[in-house]
């Protein structure tokens, strides 16, 4: 939904982000600008991420989320690769928005980032992609990369990042179902091997619970 708030006004909300002098004072600013959803609030939105404040990077996750698809590609840009606290900000912002373009991206991160944060959201989000968003010839391709990396992230050392990684693949399960049977009976045969050797009763619960619902 457009954003009936004006250019000038957002501009404001931008300056009381540059001048708020505390941690508090930066989170209500963060939440203000987040809040009227437009697209000039963007840029700052993304530099908000690489802030040392989890709380006004929670904001601006939140905000760049609701603008959506249209921040996907200042995201990609300005990604920060030295600053995993950025990284690991802008990986949940892109998960939560699911475009496609951001999907080497994801797939990379869920593989190879070496912050389990990153790594967790990125599987979580990998499973969550809009598939319409692609040419139809080019969805199963790329969905069978996604189960590919998600299939062996369920080995990560981290228990976050597995039970990240059955999370995406629950999301996939749905995706692929109505395309071809491969990728179910890839990620059943998987699931079923984990409750065998998972050693976290959190992530065994979760495909459990997966099970239950998918039988």
């Amino acid at each position: 939904m457009r954003s009936m708030v004006t250019t000038e006004e957002v501009t404001t909300l931008i300056q009381a982000v540059d001048r708020a002098d505390s941690a508090d004072r930066l989170l209500e600013a963060v939440k203000a600008l987040a809040a009227v959803r437009h697209e000039a609030a963007i840029p700052k939105l993304v530099e908000v991420l690489g802030y040392n404040n989890p709380g006004a990077a929670v904001a601006a996750v939140d905000g760049l989320i609701d603008i959506g698809e249209v921040a996907v590609s200042q995201i990609l840009e300005k990604l920060d690769g030295y600053n995993y606290g950025a990284r690991a900000w802008a990986t949940r912002v892109l998960a939560g928005i699911g475009d496609p373009r951001a999907l080497d991206l994801l797939l990379d991160a869920a593989s190879n980032d070496f912050s389990l944060s990153v790594r967790r959201a990125a599987s979580k989000g990998l499973g969550s992609i809009r598939w319409s968003k692609l040419p139809v010839q080019d969805v199963l391709p790329a969905q069978m990369k996604v189960l590919d990396t998600l299939l062996a992230v369920t080995k990560d050392t981290e228990w976050v990042v597995r039970y990240g990684a059955v999370v995406g693949l629950e999301s996939l399960w749905s995706a692929t179902s109505a395309i071809t049977s491969e990728p179910k009976k890839k990620i059943l045969a998987r699931f079923k091997e984990m409750l065998d050797i998972e050693p976290d009763l959190v992530v065994r619960v979760r495909i459990q619970l997966v099970l239950a619902q998918l039988n």
